[in-house]
């Protein structure tokens, strides 16, 4: 970048005026080069809502570090968006690999001002073929994952007073669902999460926000071989999900109905409640 001087030049002079606009709008450029423009890092990026939250993101001009194991799928994504989508590929259940990526996001990119963590897996269950390696194996992807992204991420916010964070949970984690126990678990204790974790971070200058979607049309929904009421596409889910950041409010949850039936669902008393989710019951 050239800066002019203008030695003794005469200071009325409306090329002086010319010149000295340019160099702000230079310099103007510089700083949002290095430091204005905001910077997210999104996990589970590869595919579903991480990766259209992020392709909006870009579009509305944000920097965009993408997570997630698969680094073709990673890669395809930054070939989309090259100068605003970069790819970093990580296993979020290696802490020491989380820490390492934040470290190293902040040294290329800058200060991470947004971290949406959306990483995590889905099975069913049932209490004929119970497995209790698969719990251990889904709470360490959904829960203790998580857990690692966020030790990596609050300590350099805390440190700058500033930032924010997003969970993606689900509906899920309101009330035990035939079929969704575990991995309902899994989403149940990452919103007692948050919710334990939000006064704390406000302190610290920081926004935690859990996300809570219903039915979103993504490869892991896909696999369902049931009724997925008020089902939603990627797209309209990402356009919540990012409505919901502007707002910092703590849930984000859609689509409406859906949150309406879950939560009045996990509002009655067991009586009811478990009358209600009785009549899911598959036969085997």
């Amino acid at each position: 970048m050239t800066i002019f001087h203008y030695g003794s030049l005469n200071e009325r002079d409306p090329i002086v005026t010319i010149l000295r606009i340019k160099d702000k709008m230079m310099e103007d450029a510089l700083a949002d080069k290095t430091t204005g423009r905001k910077l997210a890092w999104i996990t589970g990026a590869s595919s579903g809502i991480g990766r259209a939250v992020a392709v909006k993101l870009a579009d509305r001009g944000w920097q965009v570090a993408v997570s997630a194991r698969s680094v073709e799928k990673l890669a395809a994504l930054a070939a989309e968006r090259p100068d605003l989508i970069h790819a970093y590929p990580l296993d979020i259940t290696d802490g020491q690999a989380l820490r390492d990526a934040v470290h190293g996001i902040e040294q290329s990119l800058g200060p991470i001002d947004l971290a949406l963590f959306s990483a995590g897996g889905y099975v069913r269950e049932s209490a004929r073929r119970f497995d209790a390696g698969k719990l251990a194996e889904l709470f360490n992807l959904n829960v203790v994952g998580t857990a690692h992204a966020l030790e990596a991420v609050m300590a350099p916010m805390i440190s700058r007073q500033g930032g924010q964070i997003a969970v993606v949970a689900s509906v899920a984690g309101y009330i035990g669902l035939p079929g969704g126990g575990i991995y309902g678990a899994t989403k149940s204790a990452l919103i007692t999460l948050c919710e334990a974790l939000r006064p704390q971070l406000e302190r610290e200058g920081v926004t935690l926000q859990v996300i809570n979607p219903g039915f979103v049309d993504t490869p892991m929904t896909r696999t369902n071989d049931f009724p997925m009421p008020f089902l939603i596409e990627e797209d309209e889910a990402a356009e919540a999900i990012i409505r919901g950041l502007d707002s910092k409010r703590f849930e984000i949850v859609f689509p409406w109905k859906m949150k309406l039936a879950m939560k009045l669902l996990a509002a009655m008393p067991y009586s009811i409640s478990l009358a209600v989710t009785r009549r899911m019951l598959r036969k085997e």
